[in-house]
């Protein structure tokens, strides 16, 4: 098993052009860096594009790629597709998407890949809205956040849509393997990365990366507050393997939600009221978790 004293020291996602205290960045390298060097990324338009090929410097010691926004599954699918007929089979094929990137605009194709079951591994890094073209509300943008396209003033609240449970669509395909995972809890992640190289067919993990920008924290918060969106239950982390969910860990009680939403730019106009609506949906979540996965 990798840990952090056994993980890869050499660095392939390095130099970037991220925003101090980027969730996204650490997601990819720790992702490579338990992929290695025969790793060959394909990211869509998105944060990750935008600060890693910047001309004339490419932030990627292994082979990477740009995709259309729509085409990251697709294009995986194309590159597999010639590396096999150049008899290559020992490279892994990873995507990196962003929520919008793989929720809204990627889904289609990410759901065709499953469908045929390429043997690749597809990686969503949910920082929670379209960070990188301004903070506009993505589907997996949380009920309540402030985003350019959610303002919230005396007469909207912010996101009035509930966050899609992308996990559970992407499981409903039957796929070999899916997992959530957070950057605040990273040998977590990197035991997620390694299992999910080792199996055949399509995989897919979607890790909580914080955007100091966009959720409004100090950029030196980025690892404590994805902990703490895991410690309040907000964000269970989990597997669906062999057409069965399970937990991978479990908070032994839950942290005060009210001081991870407050400590947030993005939920300050959240009233008592609010908040305790959102405690309310996760007691509900965790209620069916513990009756339907065990």
């Amino acid at each position: 098993m990798i840990t952090a004293k056994t993980l890869n020291e050499e660095e392939f996602f390095y130099g970037h052009k991220a925003c101090a205290g980027c969730g996204g960045s650490l997601a990819v390298r720790i992702a490579l860096k338990v992929l290695g060097e025969k790793a060959v990324a394909v990211l869509p338009a998105g944060c990750m594009s935008a600060v890693g090929f910047n001309y004339p410097q490419l932030c990627f010691s292994n082979n990477a790629i740009i995709s259309t926004f729509a085409g990251t599954a697709s294009m995986m699918t194309g590159i597999l597709t010639g590396l096999k007929a150049r008899g290559i089979n020992d490279a892994q094929v990873v995507g990196f998407a962003g929520d919008g990137g793989t929720a809204d605009i990627g889904l289609q194709a990410l759901s065709g890949t499953i469908d045929r079951n390429d043997n690749v591994l597809y990686i969503c890094y949910d920082n929670e809205a379209y960070m990188n073209t301004g903070i506009q509300k993505s589907s997996l943008t949380p009920f309540g956040a402030r985003t350019t396209t959610t303002p919230a003033g005396h007469n909207v609240r912010g996101n009035l849509r509930q966050k899609k449970n992308l996990f559970e669509i992407i499981a409903a395909h039957d796929i070999p393997y899916a997992a959530t995972a957070s950057v605040g809890y990273i040998q977590d992640f990197i035991n997620k990365v390694e299992k999910a190289s080792k199996i055949r067919g399509t995989k897919f993990i979607h890790v909580i990366a914080p955007c100091p920008t966009g959720w409004g924290v100090k950029t030196d918060e980025t690892i404590d507050v994805a902990k703490e969106i895991v410690d309040t239950g907000l964000l269970y982390l989990a597997e669906y393997e062999n057409g069965k969910f399970h937990i991978t860990h479990k908070p032994k009680e839950f942290s005060d939600v009210s001081a991870y939403i407050k400590r947030q730019a993005r939920f300050r106009h959240l009233t008592d009221e609010d908040i305790a609506l959102i405690i309310e949906g996760r007691d509900a979540k965790w209620k069916k978790i513990q009756e339907e996965w065990n």
